[in-house]
């Protein structure tokens, strides 16, 4: 993903959130995923699906359990 891409995608999850404090980062050594924060707090990955010519890109968000007690 090029820094354009990033750029699109930040802004894609800060209007479907309503958050304009998601933040989306290049991850070091690779160039098919990103980082997805909310200020200093990491929440996500965002991953590149080109298979089959169609380039698309999925969130990931994992939610341990203690989260959820608080």
């Amino acid at each position: 993903m090029d820094k354009n891409e990033l750029l699109q995608l930040q802004e894609y999850m800060r209007r479907l959130y309503g958050n304009p404090k998601i933040v989306v980062t290049a991850r070091p050594r690779k160039n098919d995923s990103a980082e997805v924060s909310i200020g200093d707090e990491f929440i996500g990955i965002i991953s590149l699906d080109d298979e089959d010519g169609d380039r698309s890109f999925v969130f990931t968000m994992s939610i341990l359990e203690e989260d959820l007690k608080g």
